[in-house]
Order: structure tokens, then C-alpha cells, then sequence
């Protein structure tokens, strides 16, 4: 058997949050054979979350990685292969289309779904770099019970960063949310959560400008908007979170069409190049949640389904 034989699907999902492991469940549903490639972990950004919210049938206490699991074990169901692997190209002016990875690997696949998200932006400030892993976090289950009784920092102030910052607060000794707006943009439910917490003070109308230390956090700098002052906080040992919004993963896709930097797909998830469909954040949408992935991906699965049917 050739290397080509081994690695032919009949479609390639590329990612493995929500919206890649709900098309591939959906294509394997209806008789045929995909693969998942994902470069880190199967759940994607959702598997990195405190808790998993606003999803209907998931109970009180899910976790991300309880989530995570739980997608883990519907792809064992559906046995679909998952394989770790970093995408660095596709192919798709032929009928079979080709997805090269990092490792030098090809794999080839009558249709393609591009489910893998976004990236956290950056701050690109002094520091976040240099102390990535040493205090500069992304991942608040697993690693804020490793800022308890220290000062936590989370940036940002829509839904996603307040959720956290909540989770976030019963560690910390001093929680400070920094936001650049003049209020919060999160939605009631989390702002009252908020709101009866003691140990929680809000930056509004301020920024992030510096991060200091060497090993671990020694202090912060948090510009003021409107002022222009800036605000130095001995902090040695903190944690800070950052939640700056996403940049849509889609660099290596020169031929598929895109709008901001997402990729545009119509009601059926089909881009614009046969066969291949798109699915979740990295699309061109209103919004992004759970719920909206794995509709997405039921979506895709199923009309990448019909297209194999018909080709």
C-alpha cells in the first residue's frame, strides 16, 4: 500500500474544537470516512474554559475539560481517527484535494472542512512575550489555582473575560479586571455574579501597558485612557489573563475567500472552491458560541456528506 493509499479520506476536517468534531461525526454518520487534524488538543479554545455556559443539556458543573471529553468520546463512538497534526497547506484545484502538515506528512480527501478557529490575540505589549508561562496565562482551569492567594489581572471585558474573572476570584487575593471601555460589555447574568464578589476592582477606561519581571510577574502598568496616567502595581507572583479578542486562523488559505480575515461561506458552508466548507468561529458571522459551532459543523458535515454522495 502506497503512503498516498494510507493517507486517503474520504473528507479532511482541520480542527478539533466543536465545530470540526460535529461535521466529522455527522460525514462518519452517514457512511463515510473523515479525519480530524488538529495541531493541539481535541475541544479547542472550549477545552481551555472554567465552565461551560448557555449550552443546553450540559449540566451546572461542566468544565471544558469535561466538555473536551465527552467530544473525545463521541469521535471513539463514530471511530474517527484523530490525528496531531499542524497544517501548513492545501491543495484544491483537483477533485481529490491534498492537506500537507509540518511534519511532511500529505493527507487527501474529496472534501475539505476548515474548522480551526481563531487564535487569542495579543496585546503586543512589553513583557506579555518574555513572561508567557510565567505568569502570563490562557488557561484558567488548569492554571489558576496556581495564582491562589496572589493578585490576579484579567483583560478584558466582554462575556468570555468576565466568565473567567468570576472562576478567577475565589483564588485570588485582589482580582482586577482592566478594560479599555467605559463599562463592562457582558451580559447581565455575569455582571450580577460580579457584582457580589469582595475581592474584585475594576480598571475601566484603562489598558494593560507593561508587564514586569524576569522569572514571575513582579509588577504591572496600567495606562488610564482618558488621563493618560500610568499606574505601576507591585504584583510580584501574579497571574495575569488576557482576553483581547481572536484572530481567525485562516493565513494559509490563499484561495479560499475571505472578509476581514474570515472566510465567507453561504447557508450550506460551502466556500467559495468545491468541496471544501468551513465551519465555526473561523467563518464570517455575527456570533461565536458553542452552540453556533456545532450548528455550523452539523451543517457542513451534512453537505459535505450530499457533495461526496454526488461526486
Amino acid at each position: 500500500m502506497t503512503n498516498e493509499a494510507k493517507n486517503f479520506y474520504d473528507a479532511i476536517v482541520i480542527g478539533g474544537g466543536p465545530a470540526g468534531v460535529s461535521a466529522a461525526v455527522y460525514i462518519a454518520s452517514r457512511g463515510y470516512r473523515p479525519i480530524i487534524l488538529e495541531k493541539n488538543e481535541i475541544g479547542g479554545t472550549i477545552g481551555k474554559v472554567s465552565s461551560v455556559t448557555h449550552y443546553l443539556s450540559v449540566d451546572s458543573c461542566e468544565t471544558g475539560e469535561s466538555f473536551k471529553q465527552k467530544l473525545e468520546n463521541q469521535l471513539k463512538v463514530y471511530n474517527i481517527e484523530v490525528l496531531k497534526e499542524e497544517v501548513t497547506e492545501i491543495d484544491t484545484e483537483n477533485l481529490l484535494k491534498k492537506v500537507s502538515t509540518k511534519s511532511g506528512n500529505e493527507y487527501f480527501g474529496k472534501t475539505i472542512v476548515l474548522a480551526n478557529g481563531t487564535s487569542p490575540r495579543k496585546l503586543g505589549i512589553l513583557g506579555e512575550s518574555e513572561l508567557t508561562g510565567k505568569g502570563v496565562c490562557s488557561n484558567p482551569w488548569k492554571e489558576g489555582k496556581d495564582y491562589a492567594g496572589k493578585d490576579i489581572f484579567v483583560v478584558g471585558g466582554a462575556d468570555g473575560a468576565i466568565k473567567e474573572a468570576i472562576y478567577l476570584a475565589q483564588f485570588a487575593k485582589e482580582l482586577s479586571i482592566i478594560h479599555f471601555e467605559d463599562a463592562l460589555g457582558t451580559i447581565a447574568e455575569f455582571k450580577n455574579r460580579l457584582e457580589k464578589l469582595d475581592n474584585v476592582k475594576l480598571y475601566l477606561h484603562s489598558r494593560l501597558t507593561k508587564i514586569n519581571g524576569e522569572s514571575k510577574i513582579e509588577s504591572v502598568e496600567i495606562t488610564d485612557e482618558k488621563t493618560k496616567e500610568v499606574k505601576e502595581i507591585r504584583c510580584e507572583g501574579a497571574g495575569v489573563f488576557v482576553y483581547a479578542g481572536s484572530i481567525p486562523n485562516t493565513k494559509k488559505y490563499s484561495k479560499i475567500e475571505l472578509e476581514n480575515g474570515f472566510i465567507k461561506v453561504n447557508p450550506q458552508m460551502k466556500t467559495n472552491i468545491e468541496g471544501v466548507f468551513a465551519a465555526g468561529d473561523i467563518c464570517c458571522k455575527d456570533i461565536r458560541q458553542v452552540a453556533t459551532a456545532v450548528s455550523d459543523g452539523t451543517i457542513a458535515g451534512i453537505n459535505a456528506a450530499s457533495y461526496l454522495k454526488l461526486i
